[in-house]
């Protein structure tokens, strides 16, 4: 790719959100200030100095709706109430006026794919089948030749994503409702244009209180085939992978256009909106993020982070060949230069630790932790950074089953034992890939409970939090959190970080990687050690000492030209064309 104006803008031109750092906020986790061992609003409001220390530019703020929390908030009851668990209405509006006050911005969770059960429009909807609300969500009597509760009188055979089928009979009209995910998460049904227009208005409320944009669950969910044909049988109990007809489904462009005009045409430029989307390639995110199409900012896509599963899935990892990854992340820097845009990430609240992911929690924690960061945040794309990610948070030393709490983990241990597999063996895949890894409180500092509550965790807090916390490394200039403030004012900085154009470096090494980005007289190059052995990186040009700008360990050796690299070792250089 070569860089030109088109591909790569000058930044004046060019949205806001280029050179932003967000971060994400899931309240559960993150403080708690009344002692119960719940993160809740006055808790965040009272940790927004960390967050301005570290200079990211907008916060991502995880359901904090009314809910039963039977998936942690992202079962809704109501999407104009603030769960009592973690305040008030008037909390979240001294939360937006604190933020805003700090010169940040503060995006919400939108999640519409699904309410909880007991949501108003649900209970409506399941009362009888001539409810105004039925059509709602998706109803369907049994399978043809079956009782209603027969063993396969499900009316397709989809698997959920929380194990299982994704029907369940509700007694009272003897017919089955949808669930991609858990049976108290039942699918809103967008074909009806009534509940699209009744979201939209849900999210021009929330707008006109102030917030910034909105994250959007599962967004590339909620087109649905109508037909609702069976899948191809590859699952346990002769379930089948239904994604094929459900995701990107056959009007999800037109649902995001729709969406675009009746709630973001009249305050475009301010706003900020990413769609998570399970599955999409990169094809698809071109459509989605083409501004000319009036869909979407940015997409979440799972390619990278699929790339450890192994024949079992998510929760039978194998090693990462960091070839693959490198393969990857190059194909989406290349197929969204000139149309779209990337977020990048490694971290979310579904996602394992990176640092015990792809990295090393042992004898190179610190530069492993920043090595990463600094491959992930010098990518052409808006950086995402996870609660705790910026302190090199790792993943937990759960015990046993019985330390977990989320409904995917447990449903996936209960279904495989049940099957016949060894406890153990599930439990060691459950402890490296499972949710709950992300969801440990915050670590703040070496008090009891990392200072997150005064009370007892929901969650059990990591034990590392004695040396691992916050207080710990704001005053030391080689921590990880200092090392993610300096990259996060690079983004502000430096042209070239934000929209500069990308060309991946040795491809084919299995420890290196690099990449060059490129505006106008301006070049970075980005080479990091990604193994616990030293490696030598060749490469082109004449970099030098001279042009170092940032590094997570001492000031390289060049050998005869050639960058000798310690064990996760990162080091970005920049030079201009007409300073040499």
């Amino acid at each position: 790719m070569t860089l030109d104006q088109t591909v790569a803008p000058t930044l004046d031109a060019a949205p806001w959100w280029t050179s932003a750092v967000v971060y994400q906020v899931y309240p559960r986790s993150f403080a708690d200030s009344n002692g119960d061992g719940v993160g809740d609003l006055p808790g965040l409001i009272g940790r927004l100095d960390h967050l301005e220390r570290l200079g990211v530019d907008v916060i991502w703020l995880s359901p904090v709706y009314a809910s039963p929390h039977a998936d942690n908030g992202y079962d809704i009851s109501d999407y104009r109430a603030i769960d009592p668990a973690f305040g008030t209405l008037a909390d979240f509006d001294r939360l937006l006026a604190e933020v805003h006050a700090r010169g940040m911005k503060l995006i919400m969770d939108l999640v519409v794919n699904h309410t909880s059960d007991e949501h108003p429009w649900f209970v409506e909807s399941r009362s009888s089948k001539d409810n105004p609300k039925r059509d709602w969500y998706w109803w369907r009597p049994p399978r043809e030749g079956f009782e209603a509760g027969q063993p396969g009188a499900e009316p397709t055979n989809w698997e959920s994503f929380f194990s299982g089928p994704t029907w369940t009979l509700d007694e009272t009209t003897g017919e089955y409702y949808l669930h991609l995910f858990a049976p108290k998460q039942p699918d809103l049904n967008w074909e009806n244009p009534e509940v699209r227009h009744a979201v939209y208005e849900m999210m021009r409320w929330w707008l006109d209180r102030g917030v910034d944009g909105f994250r959007m669950d599962v967004i590339n969910l909620i087109s649905k085939d109508p037909a609702l044909p069976d899948a191809a049988t590859t699952g346990t109990g002769g379930l089948g992978d239904g994604f094929p007809h459900y995701g990107t489904g056959p009007r999800i462009h037109e649902f995001l256009q729709e969406m675009h005009r009746e709630v973001f045409e009249s305050r475009s430029g301010r706003l900020l909106t990413v769609g998570e989307m399970p599955g999409v390639t990169w094809e698809d995110a071109r459509l989605f993020t083409d501004p000319a199409r009036r869909e979407l900012d940015m997409v979440f896509q799972f390619e990278h982070v699929s790339l450890d599963h192994g024949p079992g899935g998510k929760f039978d990892p194998e090693p990462l060949d960091l070839r693959d990854l490198k393969a990857s992340l190059g194909r989406w820097q290349t197929a969204l230069g000139d149309v779209g845009w990337n977020s990048l990430y490694w971290n979310n609240h579904d996602q394992p630790r990176v640092v015990s992911r792809f990295g090393d929690d042992g004898e190179y924690w610190r530069e492993s932790a920043t090595a990463l960061a600094t491959v992930l945040h010098l990518h052409r794309g808006t950086p995402y950074v996870y609660q705790g990610e910026e302190l090199g948070m790792t993943n937990a030393p759960f015990a046993d089953v019985h330390d977990l709490r989320d409904v995917e983990s447990l449903n996936h241990y209960r279904e495989a034992v049940d099957a016949g597999a060894d406890p153990e063996a599930v439990l060691r895949g459950l402890r490296a890939m499972g949710r709950d890894n992300a969801r440990t409180p915050v670590q703040w500092d070496a008090t009891p409970n990392a200072g997150f509550t005064t009370g007892r965790p929901w969650l059990p807090v990591n034990p590392n939090h004695t040396w691992l916390n916050a207080q710990a490394q704001y005053d030391d200039p080689k921590s990880v959190f200092n090392h993610y403030r300096q990259l996060i004012e690079l983004r502000h900085a430096l042209p070239v970080i934000a929209r500069g154009d990308f060309r991946m470096l040795l491809a084919d090494e299995p420890y290196l990687y690099a990449y060059e980005r490129a505006l106008g007289d301006d070049r970075v190059l980005v080479v990091a050690n990604l193994s616990g052995t030293p490696q030598i990186a060749t490469l082109d040009g004449e970099w030098s000492t001279t042009d170092l700008l940032l590094s997570n360990v001492d000031e390289p050796s060049f050998v005869n030209g050639r960058i000798a690299m310690e064990p996760w070792s990162a080091h970005v250089f920049m030079r201009s064309i007409h300073s040499r």
